[in-house]
């Protein structure tokens, strides 16, 4: 394995069972071989995606230890660690260490989301890194967490060496370019399938994008086109994936990722509660989008 990770990093979602709601090991394993099989270049569980805010801290243990068990070791298991307070936040990531992961994805903390300062913003991080036993990746994900990073904040970390790097999931190309500019030492992920190739031109050494779920080489091969200078072909594929992250990710969210993943033949399953699943007109909406990008023949 790599000193840091590259190219297309899939953030997995939770399984859960239909009759009991309690997270269903086999097919998450299942899913991830599949991935594995299929190429992808490392994992991220736990995450936005994986509907981290409903699992509790066994659950959270549970998943990374299951993991561990089938990932190789020369893919990436990178864990969600997010947490409210800092000391949570640290925690979690030595939870995540002890469970088996490679390094952890740490959100800002978004409840008291406001006073989340720069300054406040660059004392949780540094407290973070100081003390996780794993390498720090930050996360970026204004949607959620109403908390948008400054690049000053982000130079005030650079240096840290427990910190190698960031995923953005802001969607805006301006933010990324500032961002690479803010911190070149950096490893940055592109947290958007639709803007994959873009990210690339920027600097972006690969992406942590849903779209990877249920349509895994088809965004790899965006990055693999690119890596290997045939920027047409890497624009073709980047062109299929779009409507599939707009439509699908971003308009349907986390339960019509998990209706594409059923319908590719993996194990999506409901979402938790809160959450709701998708009704019938949504579900037909996104086979027709899987089918349109030759995904789905059903």
């Amino acid at each position: 394995m790599s000193d840091t990770p590259s190219g297309l990093l899939v953030p997995l979602t939770t399984p859960f069972d239909s009759a009991t709601g309690d997270v269903a090991p086999v097919h998450l394993r299942n899913n991830v071989r599949a991935l594995l099989d299929r190429g992808v270049d490392g994992l991220v569980a736990c995450g936005s995606t994986g509907e981290a805010a409903l699992l509790d801290d066994g659950e959270y243990r549970d998943i990374v230890g299951w993991l561990r068990d089938i990932v190789p070791t020369d893919r990436w298991l990178i864990v969600g660690a997010g947490r409210e307070s800092t000391k949570a936040t640290i925690a979690a990531c030595r939870a995540a260490a002890d469970a088996g992961g490679d390094a952890v994805l740490v959100r800002a903390p978004a409840y008291y989301s406001p006073a989340m300062t720069p300054h406040a913003l660059e004392n949780h991080f540094m407290r973070v890194a100081d003390d996780s036993p794993l390498p720090v990746l930050l996360y970026n994900m204004p949607k959620y967490t109403h908390v948008s990073f400054t690049d000053a904040m982000l130079m005030s970390l650079s240096d840290h060496t427990n910190i190698w790097g960031m995923k953005d999931s802001s969607g805006d190309l301006k933010n990324f370019a500032a961002y690479r500019d803010a911190v070149p030492n950096w490893t940055l992920f592109m947290g958007s399938g639709a803007l994959y190739y873009a990210a690339l031109e920027l600097g972006a050494a690969g992406a942590i994008a849903a779209t990877g779920c249920f349509a895994a080489e088809l965004t790899a091969e965006v990055g693999l086109a690119f890596s290997a200078g045939d920027r047409k072909r890497a624009g073709t594929f980047q062109e299929r994936v779009v409507p599939l992250h707009r439509e699908i990710v971003g308009g349907l969210g986390i339960a019509g990722i998990k209706t594409a993943i059923d319908a590719v033949g993996l194990a999506g399953g409901p979402v938790r509660s809160p959450l709701c699943d998708l009704d019938e007109r949504a579900r037909t909406k996104v086979i027709a989008l899987l089918r349109q990008a030759g995904l789905c023949t059903n």
